[in-house]
């Protein structure tokens, strides 16, 4: 009976032991994690300092979005490459010792789309994705592949110190008018408790195909478009003052 005891009680040991070691191991690479870089409500305050490299946010994602230090233009990130849309219109390929204030990533699982042919504005395409989210309490990764006839994209300049909040900030942005490009739409939709920790609703960056124009989306005119929709299941926010500190 002593004996049975014994082994009962160096099991549990050996089982608390291991579940230790599991939480010091910290966030895993799994699919279906977002990973979020600071909060929508410090961006809106005006908290443009880098808070991670582009390094370190690659290696959580290979999809999503956000911007850069100082508010340095819009990110998109598509196939594991992180894009830079610069205040002239202009697409560079972030340098892995660039830092981003505020971004948002996941591997990205491609399920079958959903093929639509007909042409659709914003707003219309977003009434498609309405019906298709089966839960509005929960976080999406959504992506849309198609030609666009036509984009309404903006980016915003680089801001001095000390860094005005973000309402002041998109005074000085830069809209672009595209025509007929091919391109992709990466966005994502949070629920509106989040608001304050992301912005609710519908959030979405595009990048053309050729990799030459893109922006932070305010319209669209788009037509035989394939959407994939991709649920979270967990979500991690990397608060800034850990976030800083990554090399």
């Amino acid at each position: 009976m002593i004996a049975r005891e014994k082994t009962r009680v160096q099991i549990l040991l050996a089982v608390s032991v291991f579940l230790v070691l599991i939480s010091f191991r910290g966030p895993q690479p799994w699919r279906q994690v977002l990973y979020q870089v600071s909060t929508m409500a410090a961006l809106e305050q005006g908290d443009y300092a880098g808070r991670i490299s582009i390094h370190n946010l690659r290696r959580m994602g290979d999809f999503g979005l956000g911007t850069f230090e100082g508010l340095d233009g819009e990110m998109i990130v598509l196939a594991g490459r992180i894009y830079q849309v610069t205040v002239d219109g202009a697409v560079h390929q972030a340098q892995d010792s660039m830092r981003s204030p505020f971004a948002v990533v996941i591997r990205f699982e491609n399920k079958p789309p959903v093929a639509l042919e007909e042409s659709l504005s914003l707003s219309e395409l977003e009434g498609k994705l309405d019906q298709m989210l089966a839960d509005k309490d929960k976080i999406y990764a959504i992506k849309i592949e198609g030609e666009f006839s036509r984009v309404q994209a903006r980016s915003v300049p680089r801001q001095p110190k000390p860094y005005p909040p973000l309402s002041t900030a998109i005074k000085s942005q830069q809209i672009f008018e595209l025509q007929d490009q091919t391109g992709t739409m990466a966005g994502f939709w949070f629920p509106k408790f989040m608001s304050g920790v992301n912005a609710p609703g519908y959030h979405f960056h595009f990048l053309s195909r050729d990799r030459q124009a893109g922006g932070h989306l305010l319209d669209c005119r788009a037509q035989k478009v394939k959407i994939f929709i991709d649920r979270i299941e967990q979500f991690h926010l990397l608060l800034a003052d850990s976030a800083a500190k990554e090399n």
